[in-house]
């Protein structure tokens, strides 16, 4: 069985988005169907669109940052009622089973983790998922998240549904390299994972400090509450931080020279990666920062269900969302074409969609 709902979609990497009456699948014994109220935009919806990873089922219907209200659940769902506001992030399932899975990292599931959007979803042989552009969406009880009452402000709520990508995206290397109060931590690039990366920084207690081209975005970045900008295009900036970060997270998702920041590193600290580059092609890595004082370069992929519960929480304790510009549907083509330049993200109002709909 399947009911349809309005969303809109990508029909090739070189069109923009357009209405689509989309199929859903009806819920099993452990789905929830969720009411969409915000939805995020982030970079990655373009990059699956436009198909730059090669990996594109048509029609894309992005959106994995997604807060909303359960208006249904299946017969064993017992992890939420109907009227929770709740959120979904980048995954909707996994086997549960796996090595990955008990330890709370569905997203290196040993079987495949189910993407929320763009990809075949092996419980339900022959479905393609379809994400938060759209009104409504089913997801598997274990891969719903409670957002906490603090959030559920007017004011606060679009700004929770960033957290769900961006958010985690630059809590998990916060967390998994130690982060703490006193030390200096680098944030490279300030869109909308970096301005996410300042804010949970700077609430763990350390002196946060912005790494960019240029110094545009200074006075961004000290009302976020950095300390300060250094930019990667001055020796002289650089030489004087240098030694001095307790790490660095990298959030830059276009091929660029991380040479210049590991220097920038006490000894036997990280660099951590989380833009998705692929090849770096302009400039091959150099070993020798990484040598000469035991520095490190890491990866990092948002995060397991338990750690964005646990982001939440965090966030819910210092009443921090993402810095959001809320638009209609309609204007998310406008919204596309400068995602990535300001120091905030976009979210989509999915109730007044649904509502327009209705009229």
């Amino acid at each position: 069985m399947t009911f349809t709902v309005n969303s809109y979609a990508a029909f090739s990497k070189d069109t923009e988005l357009v209405p689509y009456t989309l199929e859903r699948r009806d819920l099993a014994k452990d789905d929830v169907l969720i009411d969409i109220t915000y939805t995020g935009i982030c970079h990655s919806d373009l990059h699956k669109a436009h198909n730059d990873w090669g990996t594109a089922i048509y029609p894309v219907i992005p959106g994995h940052e997604i807060v909303g209200v359960v208006s249904a659940i299946g017969d064993s769902v017992t992890k939420v009622k109907l009227g929770d506001c709740v959120a979904v992030g980048c995954n909707v399932d996994s086997c549960l089973e796996c090595a990955s899975c008990k330890a709370n990292e569905e997203i290196f599931c040993l079987k495949g983790v189910t993407q929320t959007y763009g990809g075949p979803d092996p419980r339900f042989p022959g479905h393609i998922t379809a994400g938060g552009y759209s009104e409504k969406i089913v997801v598997r009880d274990h891969f719903v998240l409670q957002v906490p009452k603090e959030l559920q402000t007017a004011e606060l709520l679009p700004g929770v549904a960033p957290v769900l990508c961006a958010g985690i995206t630059m809590y998990t290397p916060l967390r998994e390299h130690n982060a703490a109060k006193g030390q200096k931590i680098g944030i490279v690039g300030l869109g909308g994972l970096g301005h996410m990366g300042v804010k949970l920084a700077v609430a763990i207690g350390a002196e946060v400090v912005v790494i960019s081209r240029n110094h545009k975005k200074d006075d961004k970045a000290k009302e976020l509450g950095a300390s300060g900008v250094i930019a990667s295009t001055s020796k002289e900036e650089l030489a004087k931080h240098a030694g001095t970060f307790d790490l660095i997270i990298d959030t830059i998702p276009f091929d660029h020279d991380v040479n210049v920041y590991v220097p920038l590193l006490k000894n036997h600290k990280t660099l951590v990666i989380v833009g998705h580059v692929g090849a770096f092609k302009t400039s091959p890595l150099s070993t020798t920062g990484l040598i000469f004082g035991d520095r490190r370069i890491a990866g990092s992929c948002i995060g397991g269900i338990k750690g964005t519960q646990d982001l939440l929480d965090f966030c819910a304790e210092h009443k921090i969302v993402s810095d959001n510009i809320v638009i209609d549907m309609k204007e998310v083509n406008e919204a596309w074409k400068v995602v990535g330049e300001t120091a905030s993200r976009y979210v989509i109002d999915i109730a007044k969609y649904r509502e327009s709909n209705k009229a």
